[in-house]
């Protein structure tokens, strides 16, 4: 009977901890567990009973007023540290201590969600077994950190059929995101496929852009190395539409159009195709040139009239030889500030090219900006009938050459729209986006080559995500986004056999040995005292 009283309160608390551990491993018997609790709660009350006055003598000890006191700190700190994780838990922030910055978003990626109006529901087939799927999922934690509109869920193809034929899934890593009625779809994990699919289902309608052709113009048809489809691909992975024009045979422009690009033509384009492409930038359009040496040379007096230079050179470079590259393809590492170029820090690679400069009589309302310069190695040569090219002092330009330039017009109303519009002012008045959105100002940018975004030059280093953020630009998409793939330098370190020996003996042998010699030496000496 002694013992049963003095072990009662272990008994209880047992049968009380066996009661918890119950309920949580069979939630369903949720009876058996409430006997073990209340048999628990039974004895430690029966214990406090047998031995009330042993307890009130207990109560009265000092060692149980100090113990009294621990436990009351103990509890003080457990309960400041659940605070502390209480807050953060709803107030954290992420610290990527990675060189390459390997497990955050880029700035333009939180750009975007940032702004997201509407949830986006992304569903992931991937099955169990998927390597790729720890990846994606570590990847969307991080996007649905920067913005609660991301809703994901993983989803294994084996066991739901269902939702595999709901969504017609053909292959395993799929990722599908919707918003609303739209749709886009996956099979990679890049941040950049990632979060230029949620761009792509968040704008209300699609853009299109339109390629000149017949003035042996590159095709975006063209798979070879001087085509481009390589960069319709891509534009078509932001959300365009992209489309080939000719204006040989149109007076008018198409009225869908967002923005044209003209990939360095051959030939001279018509006086009525100018005229055209003279009207809409007047009208509010976009236009990306890209004008190849000895090409073209109607472009150089049409650009002119909107303040642009266009030399008739060509730009040699010796440090395109250091890196593998011969000296008519100049490279460009550093670029003036523009909403283009910012954050934007690899080198491009433009073959064959010619300067593009500011003119010094440019129209006055017109804002130009030199984007990219060549190294101050390089020159503009401008002896174009010599077999050999050297560098002369009286007929050359020493570098850094200009090579691309951008231009903004404001848009100008003529007689009839300022009539329209005073009426239209007389019956109600314009909020600021209509007005915005009515009045669009006109974008050209000017590059001195067009190879540098061609099938075989696209990838090289960061052409292509300088020709994608420049169409961004023109646009007015700026948030839309062409991000770098994420590379971690490797940390490796080269050993010799007899280091590799040293290391070992040191780290597995002799560190261990002293902390043992040290505490046998602690040991003996505390029982000889």
């Amino acid at each position: 009977m002694e013992s049963i009283k003095k072990y009662l309160n272990y008994i209880g608390l047992t049968l009380l901890l066996a009661g918890l551990i119950l309920l949580y491993i069979w939630p369903y018997r949720k009876t058996v567990a409430l006997i073990f609790v209340l048999t628990g709660i039974a004895c430690l009350s029966l214990y406090i009973i047998l031995n009330l006055s042993g307890l009130k003598q207990g109560f009265k000890r000092k060692s149980f007023l100090y113990s009294s006191n621990l436990f009351l700190i103990i509890m003080l700190v457990v309960g400041i540290l659940g605070m502390f994780n209480y807050f953060f838990a709803r107030h954290h922030y992420r610290i990527d201590f990675t060189e390459a910055k390997l497990h955050s978003l880029s700035d333009q990626s939180v750009k975007v969600l940032k702004y997201l109006k509407d949830d986006i529901h992304v569903h992931c087939f991937f099955r169990e077994g998927n390597y790729n799927r720890s990846k994606m999922e570590n990847l969307l934690k991080i996007y649905s950190f920067h913005s609660k509109k991301i809703k994901y869920n993983f989803i294994d193809p084996d066991k739901n059929p269902g939702l595999v034929k709901r969504y017609e899934i053909t292959e395993d890593g799929t990722t599908i995101f919707e918003r609303g009625d739209k749709e886009s779809r996956i099979t990679s994990i890049s941040e950049e496929d990632i979060t230029n699919a949620i761009i792509k289902i968040s704008r209300d309608e699609k853009k299109v852009i339109y390629f000149l052709e017949g003035h042996g113009e590159s095709s975006i048809e063209d798979s070879e190395q001087r085509g481009y489809s390589l960069v319709k691909g891509e534009l078509e992975k932001l959300g365009y539409e992209v489309k080939k024009l000719s204006l040989a045979l149109s007076d008018t422009f198409p009225k869908d159009a967002t923005l044209l690009v003209i990939p360095g033509p051959e030939k001279d384009l018509f006086p009525n195709e100018l005229q055209t492409i003279n009207d809409y930038i007047h009208n509010g359009g976009r236009v990306f040139f890209m004008v190849d040496p000895e090409t073209a040379p109607g472009l150089k007096p049409f650009l002119k009239d909107f303040g642009f230079h266009l030399e008739d050179d060509l730009i040699v470079d010796t440090v395109s030889r250091l890196l593998g590259g011969d000296y008519f393809m100049p490279v460009v590492s550093e670029y003036e500030y523009h909403e283009i170029t910012k954050n934007f820090r690899y080198a491009t690679f433009f073959p064959y090219a010619r300067s593009v400069d500011i003119a010094d009589d440019k129209p006055d309302e017109i804002s130009l900006d030199i984007l990219a310069k060549t190294s101050p190695n390089s020159w503009s040569e401008r002896q174009l009938d010599q077999k050999e090219v050297s560098f002369t002092k009286e007929e050359d330009k020493k570098g850094p050459i200009p090579i691309a330039a951008v231009a903004t017009i404001p848009y100008k109303e003529n007689k009839e729209e300022k009539n329209a519009e005073n009426e239209s002012q007389s019956n109600d008045a314009f909020s600021d986006e209509e007005e915005s959105s009515r009045k669009p100002e006109a974008r050209i940018a000017v590059f001195g080559d067009s190879d540098f975004a061609s099938n075989g030059y696209y990838n090289l280093s960061g052409n292509g995500n300088l020709f994608l953020n420049t169409v961004n630009w023109l646009a007015q998409e700026e948030d839309l986004i062409s991000i770098q793939p994420k590379t971690s330098s490797p940390r490796t370190i080269q050993l010799s056999p007899a280091q590799g020996r040293l290391l070992f003996f040191v780290s597995v042998v002799i560190l261990p040995l002293v902390v043992l010699i040290t505490g046998i030496s602690v040991w003996v000496r505390r029982r000889s005292l």
